[in-house]
């Protein structure tokens, strides 16, 4: 991990066109490439960013940031205030807690329950960013990625979106679809789903718990 907090201004071009005027940031290079740029403030999202795989060619005063999508982040360096480098070494992962780990043992044992003919590829299948709960195929041998959540809210959409975006990039999977399941899915999460092309299902838990020989209560919200 690689912090700097510098002023700076920046300016984003892709499939819109973005400018931060002059102000002190944190500009942040995690280890798999990702670049984001943090205000003090604004919660955990950055003000921009660009996702891995991208080129970053650094020149005195100016960073270059460039993905394979055509998309560019200018950010043009006036002070260097801080710079520190980490070393964070293997992340364990999420933990997740005792019904969303839960939830993905039942239905790695019942891939069925998501859809007729579902079977299962691999539970906690990886990615560059991270691993994406169960990979399974359907019924037509096309690749599935299913991410889980207790309650559905947005980032878990986006999660997913991310996660999707870089399992398309291997051909043996391309295109994969994607399933955000969870016991209760927000209205926000079901419209961001809908509009990414996200199917959004709903599962009853106990029925998954209780019911070990029959098909438990499935909603698709899609």
């Amino acid at each position: 991990m690689r912090l700097v907090i510098a002023r700076c201004t920046v300016d984003y071009q892709g499939r819109l066109t973005a400018h931060l005027p002059e102000a002190v940031r944190l500009l942040m290079v995690k280890a798999d490439g990702c670049v984001a740029v943090h205000a003090d403030g604004g919660a955990f999202k950055p003000l921009n960013w660009m996702n891995a795989p991208n080129t970053l060619v650094e020149y005195p005063d100016r960073w270059e940031v460039t993905s394979a999508k055509g998309e560019a982040l200018l950010i043009t360096i006036h002070e260097v205030l801080s710079e520190q480098r980490y070393d964070f070494g293997d992340d364990p992962g999420l933990q997740k807690d005792g019904v969303e780990a839960h939830l993905q043992e039942l239905l790695a044992e019942r891939p069925w329950a998501l859809e007729d003919g579902m079977s299962l590829v691999r539970r906690e299948y990886p990615t560059s960013l991270g691993p994406v709960d169960l990979l399974c195929t359907d019924s037509r041998g096309r690749a599935v990625a299913v991410e889980i959540k207790r309650r559905g809210e947005i980032d878990g959409v986006e999660q997913l979106t991310r996660y999707r975006e870089r399992l398309d990039m291997d051909s043996r999977l391309a295109p994969v679809r994607a399933m955000f399941v969870a016991q209760s899915i927000a209205p926000q999460a079901r419209t961001l789903a809908e509009s990414r092309g996200v199917e959004a299902l709903e599962v009853d838990y106990d029925d998954l718990r209780q019911i070990e020989s029959s098909r438990p209560r499935l909603f698709d919200l899609h």
